[in-house]
């Protein structure tokens, strides 16, 4: 599998890349490699390690099974989901691929195993089907390797999904070499990648896509900021809306204080975030639990900064592209495998690149600003309350915009020399994930998820 910028800006739905989409999609294409769908009698699924620790609070239960539907993360209707999940779980039967209908018991049919894990990564899943004598038909194992990446067992053996696409004009594997290529054929980051885009698509293509996965980002900020109530689960209010009532109600307040556009900037992450922990449309980016960093960042470009154009949003989005293929090829953007550095602190990097080139930098001043952007959040832990991605996810990724706008400008500060390289504290990251105890990677038996109690009337963040 060789990741393009489209991989990793992708739409789908809330509230977790590995934990639904990665999941939904599992579950689809273990459909396609049936011979015979009609002799299929009963379907069994079994979730690891961390997918069986927070699985029915991130969704897997339900992914798993608009998966099974023939569902898919990009084309499904989330207001119609709890009509369909309903209408399983009352009558206890189950469509594979919306036509041919089975028993299915959630109990029994569908097991969460947080104590067992498999050989390759944290989030594996195992299908079986049988015929009605019993007998075995069928089976797959599938890992989900973050931001709704899938690969099955035997990808994961071979490791095929590094393979490099020889297509690809200016092919790179680290930092350094991104920007040797940026030296030698004088280009941006940006340029660098929109022709190692244009290998698979045209660039109008290419565009056309980046500028479509820019408006659901700009629709999903838009539910974000008109939808009210709490979030099942924990209870915790929506607060986006009224901020934006605060805010759009007293534009004068921002000539008085300079700092409001941080109130915005908070606001743009915390209406994403809000609409994907209650299972709404948004862009992986690279995650679902990240997904607020880079809309709320292209927002404040967007909407703050002076000459932002269309051209500009499709650099950024080529830019942040560059930086998450690093983390994702030499480390990891799974928070089950590495922490929410990989998560958050990847958005982070990525959000802080794009948005040095879009404001005039350096190839070298966008290497330090991707830096910066992760260097500060190294050792941040995955730890929802609940396993639901609202505490400390949401505010998680106000937070890490406004880092990134800091870290871009630091860096345009700079001259773009620094002391640690982009690659040096990718690798960092990576180790740092590998030496986390695993109660502090996206398993809620760690950290905030068992120094807070859950109430059923908890409110506030």
């Amino acid at each position: 599998m060789t990741i393009n910028v489209l991989d990793l800006f992708n739409i789908g739905i809330g509230p977790s890349s590995s934990h639904t989409v990665g999941p939904m999609r599992a579950a689809h294409q273990f459909l396609e490699t049936l011979e015979a769908l009609t002799s299929v009698a009963r379907v069994e699924v079994r979730l690891f390690g961390s997918l069986g620790a927070t699985g029915r609070g991130h969704g897997s239960d339900t992914a798993i099974i608009l998966g099974l539907m023939g569902a898919s993360p990009e084309d499904v209707d989330v207001d119609a989901i709890p009509g369909m999940i309903d209408e399983v779980r009352s009558t206890k039967t189950l469509a594979l691929n919306g036509d041919h209908k089975i028993p299915f018991e959630e109990d029994t049919d569908l097991l969460l195993l947080p104590r067992e894990r498999l050989p390759f990564h944290p989030n594996g899943m195992e299908f079986q089907v049988f015929d009605a004598a019993g007998a075995k038909l069928h089976g797959a194992i599938y890992y989900s390797i973050g931001g709704g990446f899938i690969v099955d067992e035997s990808e994961a053996r071979d490791d095929s999904f590094h393979t490099e696409d020889p297509k690809v004009r200016y092919p790179f594997t680290s930092g350094a070499e991104l920007l040797a290529h940026c030296k030698a054929s004088g280009k941006s980051i940006s340029e660098i990648m929109l022709c190692n885009e244009s290998a698979r698509r045209s660039r109008a293509q290419v565009r056309a896509q980046l500028l479509e996965v820019w408006r659901v980002m700009q629709e999903c900020v838009n539910r974000g900021c008109t939808t009210r109530g709490a979030m099942p689960g924990l209870n915790v209010r929506r607060r986006a809306a009224d901020m934006y009532d605060q805010l759009a109600g007293r534009p004068e307040k921002a000539l008085t204080d300079p700092l409001t556009i941080l109130d915005w900037v908070n606001l743009y992450a915390l209406a994403v975030n809000e609409e994907n922990a209650v299972g709404g449309r948004v862009v992986t980016a690279p995650t679902n639990g990240a997904a607020g960093i880079i809309p709320a960042v292209l927002h404040y470009y967007t909407r703050f900064c002076p000459h932002a154009s269309e051209d500009g949003v499709v650099k950024f989005l080529l830019t942040a592209g560059a930086v998450g293929i690093l983390f994702k090829e030499n480390a990891s953007i799974s928070g089950a495998e590495v922490g929410c550095q990989g998560e958050v602190g990847s958005a982070c990097s990525m959000a802080a690149a794009g948005l040095t080139e879009v404001l005039g930098g350096t190839p070298e001043q966008v290497e330090n600003a991707a830096e910066i952007g992760m260097e500060h959040n190294l050792g941040l832990t995955c730890d929802p309350i609940g396993g639901l991605v609202q505490v400390p996810c949401i505010e998680r990724n106000a937070m890490a915009s406004i880092k990134a706008i800091n870290a871009a400008r630091l860096a345009l500060r700079g001259d773009g020399e620094h002391f640690v390289s982009l690659d040096k504290v990718i690798r960092t990251m990576r180790i740092t994930g590998r030496d986390m105890k695993s109660k502090y990677k996206e398993t809620a038996q760690g950290g905030l998820a068992v120094t807070v109690p859950i109430t059923s009337n908890v409110v506030d963040c």
